[in-house]
């Protein structure tokens, strides 16, 4: 029996096949996967958002995502979540955002949320908190070790990308790529450093929101470093990524946060693409040093890896994306945690 799944996205971030953001990314793939299995999926999302299931439009924001532009979002988010379950028979509402705790739905429905980010930036009452049938699921092992003890933890789901679509051959060019978010946490400034000593051209991809302290790093510590043969070149849609990824030698993950997965890291790996990434989050178990790239624990020595890139095998990459990294495996994995939720509902009420 197919199911309805209410899926709710960040308040301020689209949904679509050349969406950015990664929790955006993994929702908009897992809408596409319930769909394509005969489920029903409904997604809270901006207007403009073009997901595979229907949509339950919210006002799109532009200017400055800060304060109460935020709060207004989140409110609106709070109001279309309502008229959803009053509308169609909702079997499980699956959030996505951080802030997801904003705009729960009262109790009633069974409520699942991904912890895309980092535990600890999600608030206290994430792992406490006293609404019945609400679920924390962790996108790997590592950041499930990080989590609070919590009766709502279960186990991880692990992400995945479009290993097979990602998979065309392109010829490799003598560059480097970057990619991601454009914020301090991602530490960009580090792959830039790295590539120029090196003596490597890069191209780093990516979205600058419209939050103060992303422009104040893009303007002040990204941009100083940038010059001709290390260029900026924005977001991407699916094909620009892939295009980047398949020509790159190699992409420079120089995350300095603890990376709850790496979606970016992944991709570059189905493009045949090794990475070079730092040791922080999750990053050593997307990357098997020597193998499918190299960890590292700083820019002078991301730039001696470079030089090391030739010890990489391609199909070894596309191999790992393959087996690891699928779609079909992240979205079988959701409904197995979809039905045991639901499962444990029905018991309830049995007893």
């Amino acid at each position: 029996m197919g199911l309805t799944i209410l899926q709710v996205g960040y308040p301020l971030a689209p949904v679509g096949p050349d969406t950015v953001g990664g929790a955006e990314q993994v929702l908009y793939h897992l809408d596409a996967g319930l769909v394509a299995r005969g489920h029903r999926s409904l997604v809270v999302a901006p207007e403009g958002s073009r997901p595979a299931g229907d949509l339950v439009p919210v006002p799109a924001v532009s200017g400055s995502l800060d304060g109460p532009v935020r709060q207004q979002a989140q409110a609106r988010h709070a109001r279309a979540i309502e008229r959803a379950l009053d509308r169609y028979g909702i079997d499980l509402v699956h959030l996505h955002g951080i802030d997801a705790f904003s705009y729960l739905p009262p109790p009633g429905v069974p409520v699942l949320v991904t912890l895309h980010l980092p535990p600890s930036w999600y608030p206290a009452e994430t792992w406490g908190q006293g609404r019945p049938d609400t679920w924390l699921v962790p996108v790997s092992e590592h950041q499930r070790r990080q989590c609070p003890d919590s009766p709502a933890l279960l186990p991880p789901v692990l992400n995945g990308v479009p290993a097979k679509a990602l998979s065309s051959p392109y010829g490799k060019r003598n560059l480097l790529a970057a990619m991601g978010r454009i914020c301090p946490e991602k530490g960009f400034e580090h792959a830039v450093d790295a590539a120029k000593a090196a003596g490597k051209p890069l191209l780093l991809a990516g979205k600058l929101y419209a939050y103060g302290a992303h422009q104040d790093y893009f303007e002040n510590v990204l941009t100083p470093r940038l010059d001709s043969r290390r260029r900026f070149i924005g977001p991407l849609g699916f094909l620009g990524k892939r295009h980047l990824l398949g020509m790159a030698r190699a992409l420079l993950v120089p995350s300095l946060c603890e990376e709850t997965s790496s979606l970016s890291s992944m991709e570059a790996l189905a493009c045949g693409t090794p990475v070079i990434a730092f040791p922080n989050g999750a990053l050593p178990e997307v990357v098997e040093h020597g193998v499918t790239g190299f960890i590292v624990p700083d820019a002078a020595a991301m730039a001696d890896a470079i030089a090391d890139l030739g010890h990489i095998d391609p199909e070894a990459c596309r191999a790992t994306a393959r087996a690891r990294f699928s779609l079909d495996a992240m979205v079988e994995s959701y409904l197995a945690t979809y039905r045991r939720i639901l499962g444990r509902e029905a018991r309830t009420e049995a007893a």
